[in-house]
């Protein structure tokens, strides 16, 4: 007698997941295991940066910013900066340009490093988160060494940066990219190249090339689907139109791929900090205008070496003239745009940030359809999606 194997169908209510801070419900509809449609209710750890904006100075905004991607705060800080600096008309001098993107390089190694860890435990694999976390704190270091802050740095002001690099920075940067080579052959071995998670990764969430530019995808995700663009590359800024770097590419667009290209850009970034270290030239860190505003004891403190720029009272008061500006950085999810309008006042008109993961969610989405139910998180991992950072 043979039995006819119906498939059940239903809808699944998946997450919230963060036990502190919830992130995001993901509705499915199954049909057997396979994923027909999929629905996400985002919102959980919405941050409000837009609206609180409206009521903040542009420095008390800084640190502000930087909330919606804590594990990103460098390029948060830079892109919002960068803003303000074209409505002030501010010249950033040479050597605070290249400390920007030596930060920027740092972080985003950190932030990737928080990605895959992340990947790891989503599909099963402990050693790679535990590596994952344990191999950060190690650029950790060196952020709250330059920053003095482990996470939320609020380094990049405007006009240029608020420390300067110190001779054991250096030194410690040097060890990092030395113990990370070391590292990085032994993440091949024991996860690059592991059949159990190359089976997956390999073939699930494949995005083509069309569907990446046409669904918004940005970052390493685009690159991962053949698309070679890089806001670093294609509307420089810092000192990245002086450093020689490459972009890693590829044309497969499945989760194998965005994690390849993840792993590459932590090569590029290491190649990157050891030009900075070499061919930083001497300067200032902080444009002529904004330095005549720090006191003389301070002053004298700093040009020693032995403090940080401080910030004012002028800082916190200064009017930026009307008008409006636009910037974006390549954060480490990808590109990260803001939009800022000067009413004249000591508060921003209007802040408009637009997150790399925030457009995530319609490529996530659209993944996910036609999916298998236990794909649905080596998706989510490749994808390197961090709720907060899209909720703002």
């Amino acid at each position: 007698m043979e039995v006819e194997v119906v498939p059940v169908q239903g809808e699944l209510n998946v997450g919230p997941q963060h036990p502190g801070s919830g992130h995001m419900r993901i509705l499915v509809k199954l049909n057997g295991d396979i994923v027909e449609d999929c629905e996400l209710d985002v919102g959980y750890v919405h941050r409000a940066v837009e609206k609180l904006g409206e009521n903040r100075n542009y420095m008390h905004l800084i640190p502000l910013v930087e909330r919606p991607a804590i594990l990103d705060s460098i390029h948060m800080n830079m892109g919002y900066v960068m803003a303000v600096e074209k409505i002030l008309n501010v010249d950033v001098p040479e050597r605070a340009l290249y400390l920007r993107s030596f930060a920027a390089e740092v972080n985003r190694i950190a932030s990737h490093l928080y990605g895959l860890g992340i990947l790891g435990i989503f599909i099963g694999h402990s050693t790679a988160f535990m590596w994952g976390f344990g191999d950060r704190e190690v650029w950790l270091q060196i952020l709250e060494a330059l920053t003095g802050a482990r996470v939320t740095n609020s380094y990049i002001i405007p006009g240029g940066v608020r420390r300067d690099l110190t001779p054991s920075i250096i030194e410690m940067t040097k060890k990092a990219i030395v113990y990370m080579r070391k590292k990085l052959k032994d993440w091949e071995k024991i996860f690059l190249k592991n059949p159990t998670i190359m089976d997956r990764l390999q073939n699930v969430g494949v995005m083509t090339r069309e569907q990446a530019i046409e669904w918004g995808a940005v970052g390493p995700n685009l690159r991962a689907s053949g698309v070679n663009f890089d806001v670093r590359k294609a509307e420089p800024y810092a000192a990245y139109s002086k450093l020689d770097f490459e972009i890693p590419v590829y044309k497969e667009g499945d989760g194998y791929a965005r994690t390849l290209v993840r792993f590459e850009e932590m090569e590029q970034s290491m190649r990157i900090l050891e030009q900075i270290i070499k061919d930083i030239p001497e300067g200032p860190i902080l444009a002529d205008r904004f330095l005549k505003q720090i006191p003389p004891i301070r002053m004298k403190k700093w040009v020693q070496g032995q403090g940080r720029i401080v910030l004012p009272g002028y800082y916190a008061s200064f009017r930026p003239p009307r008008g409006e500006a636009a910037a974006r950085v390549e954060a480490s999810r990808g590109e990260l745009f803001y939009y800022v309008v000067s009413d004249g006042s000591p508060k921003p008109y209007r802040l408009r940030m637009i997150t790399p993961s925030y457009r995530a969610i319609y490529v996530f989405k659209n993944l996910c359809k036609g999916a298998r139910y236990a794909d649905i998180v080596s998706i989510y991992g490749s994808l390197d999606y961090f709720p907060p950072e899209a909720d703002r």
